[in-house]
């Protein structure tokens, strides 16, 4: 299936349905050291999806497990989980609440995740839009300066692969390690970690750009021209490319009402 047939499967398919409460009966009985795992990642997704809003007191360990037909050691473990997270503060004789929103630890992997699973997903490719405006223009003006021979390919690798990319799979996997390669010639030792920890938002983000936008040729001619500017060092050149690259990408969010 190339790129465009499966854009067009994917605008004749439903839209995601809305969280469900939580269940009355519970998830198979897991087992092994990752049944907290998998129980963390079922509540981690109910309270971002906004079963349990913040300044919700959740269901005590014995209703978690009859619900997840576990053990209370496995939930407790879970709980663990979430507040390493931000999303819980748990208090004795209370038992535990939902922490508000702004305390969340949003760069976490799972948490990123699971916005982009819930309602609140266009909220988060608007956050990523403004830290990519913050960020990924002073990033490739440095990677002009400084980028060695073997960071130049494998920023134009990438770059390639996404020109030839058969799949909206194969594009986007591209088009992250094209951005990622940036962040990675820059040798900042804050920058080059960022694009790994928001990396399934920019997943959604990009899988949506591509679906959406009408002219790919004309998408590729932006990043060919990032690359352009980057492998002859012209600094002020790559960093209006990448603006370049972002004033399209805002087009098509705010063409498909995901910039309100």
């Amino acid at each position: 299936m190339t790129v465009r047939q499966e854009k067009d499967t994917a605008g004749r398919q439903a839209a995601p349905a809305k969280s469900a409460s939580a269940p009355k009966i519970g998830l198979p009985r897991q087992a092994g050291s990752f049944a907290h795992f998998s129980v963390a990642q079922e509540i981690g997704r109910r309270i971002v999806g906004g079963d349990y809003p913040p300044g919700s007191i959740l269901p005590n360990e014995a209703e978690w497990s009859e619900m997840f037909g576990t053990s209370r050691s496995v939930v407790r473990e879970a709980i663990k989980m979430l507040m390493s997270k931000n999303l819980l503060v748990s208090r004795t004789k209370i038992g535990s609440r939902v922490e508000p929103r702004e305390n969340w630890n949003h760069l976490d992997r799972d948490v990123l995740a699971w916005v982009a699973q819930s309602p609140r997903r266009n909220a988060l490719m608007r956050s990523v839009q403004q830290l990519r405006h913050i960020i990924e223009p002073e990033a490739a003006a440095l990677a002009a300066q400084i980028r060695s021979a073997d960071e130049m390919e494998q920023i134009s690798s990438a770059c390639h692969d996404m020109g030839v990319a058969k799949t909206l799979s194969q594009r986007t996997h591209a088009d992250r390690r094209f951005h990622q390669a940036i962040l990675n010639a820059t040798r900042n030792e804050l920058l080059m970690p960022l694009g790994a920890m928001i990396d399934s938002s920019l997943d959604y983000l990009f899988t949506f750009v591509t679906r959406e936008v009408n002219d790919l040729r004309y998408a590729q001619d932006l990043h060919d021209a990032i690359e352009r500017a980057i492998r002859v060092q012209r600094p002020e050149a790559a960093r209006k490319a990448v603006k370049a690259l972002l004033r399209n990408t805002d087009h098509i969010l705010k063409t498909k009402g995901a910039a309100e």
